[in-house]
């Protein structure tokens, strides 16, 4: 198989940005890359201690690093944090090392599948609907800038995303 342009998902929590980036690099015979699980990997510990002990600012170097590291390989399929669109160096990053794929999803959507989470830092607050909905205010205008290409992903199991970023990359 030729080398093809690495393919970076973007998107906010509970797009599906994992599940469809394993399934995706399984599918294209990649590797699986996961910048959150990059960073818990390099330090140690998980994303909610890194975000007690140095914030959410010590928690985005962290991540800008990782996907630095990460953006260079060659082949590979990543999912990033869904605050990785805030750092400048990581938009361009990702840009000119690969397609960019933003899943989107709905605030619902995201409130759904993130619910039983207990792995969210930004989502420990008494509102996390309001929370979501500030952090898409945000953080979409992003996505959509930086996207070669945009999936909806509301309502829809992981093996449909796989299946339409598939023909959008034939």
């Amino acid at each position: 198989m030729k080398s093809e342009p690495n393919i970076f998902l973007i998107g906010p929590m509970g797009a599906g940005k994992t599940a469809v980036g394993r399934r995706l690099a399984r599918a294209l015979q990649r590797d699986f890359h996961d910048s959150d699980l990059e960073v818990e990997r390099r330090t140690g510990v998980d994303i909610d201690f890194i975000f007690d002990k140095e914030g959410e600012a010590g928690f985005r170097r962290r991540e800008r690093d990782a996907i630095d590291t990460l953006s260079q390989l060659s082949n590979i399929v990543l999912a990033t944090g869904g605050g990785a669109v805030l750092d400048p160096d990581n938009r361009s990053h990702l840009a000119s090392r690969g397609t960019v794929i933003y899943l989107a999803a709905s605030v619902a959507q995201q409130l759904q599948r993130t619910r039983r989470s207990r792995h969210r830092p930004l989502l420990q607050t008494e509102n996390p609907e309001a929370r979501l909905t500030e952090l898409a205010e945000t953080r979409n205008p992003l996505y959509e800038e930086l996207a070669d290409h945009v999936i909806q992903t509301n309502g829809r199991r992981v093996p449909s995303v796989v299946n339409e970023i598939q023909r959008l990359l034939d």
